[in-house]
């Protein structure tokens, strides 16, 4: 699944490795729907908001200590 994010670093120019993105970002839809019990129908919900979370967290990994 291709969702455009372009995963560099917003103040560097490490890269994260795209694959180990999607793998986090499958981790954490497995683990919404699975909070579900899997109910069918909310699999790309499940995607787009691991998707998010995922890079929200990866800003801040990121972030400078000032």
């Amino acid at each position: 699944m291709q969702s455009g994010f372009n995963p560099i670093h917003p103040s560097r120019t490490v890269p994260i490795d795209p694959d180990k993105f999607r793998e986090m970002v499958a981790e954490r839809a497995y683990c919404k729907a699975e909070k579900r019990g899997f109910t069918p129908g909310h699999e790309m919900d499940d995607w787009l908001e691991a998707e998010q979370e995922i890079k929200n967290q990866c800003f801040y990994w990121f972030q400078e200590i000032e």
